[in-house]
């Protein structure tokens, strides 16, 4: 599990997501939703003891690319990483916000604790 500090920051970047969506902001719910995601991630690789960048989108494409990962969850980076068309909306029908807390939900529940680690 996530430690209080990064669920309060994922918290954060959701619930900022949300407000951004409600306000007619969707282009800043996908950015703020992105990070959230970046967020996690960084804080699984971290636990696996793999590199992490400090770019959410850098983090995120390493993820879709990596064979090894959970293809379901690679499938929701890929859709996090989808640029937006010309009209500034994303070219598949999927809701970042609800991807980005499953993935969230699904890296928290994979992230052991500190403790649990393997000794390397």
């Amino acid at each position: 599990m996530f430690d209080q500090h990064t669920k309060e920051r994922i918290s954060a970047e959701i619930d900022q997501a949300e407000a951004a969506r409600a306000s007619g902001n969707e282009g800043r719910a996908r950015v703020l939703a992105r990070r959230a995601a970046g967020i996690a991630l960084r804080a699984h690789l971290n636990w696996l003891g793999l590199p992490a960048t400090a770019s959410a989108y850098d983090s995120l494409q390493w993820f879709r690319d990596n064979k090894s990962m959970d293809a379901d969850l690679r499938q929701i980076a890929d859709h996090l990483l989808t640029r937006v068309n010309e009209q500034y909306q994303l070219p598949i029908d999927v809701d970042l916000l609800a991807e980005t807390r499953r993935f969230v939900a699904a890296l928290n529940e994979m992230t052991g604790d500190i403790d649990d680690r393997a000794p390397r």
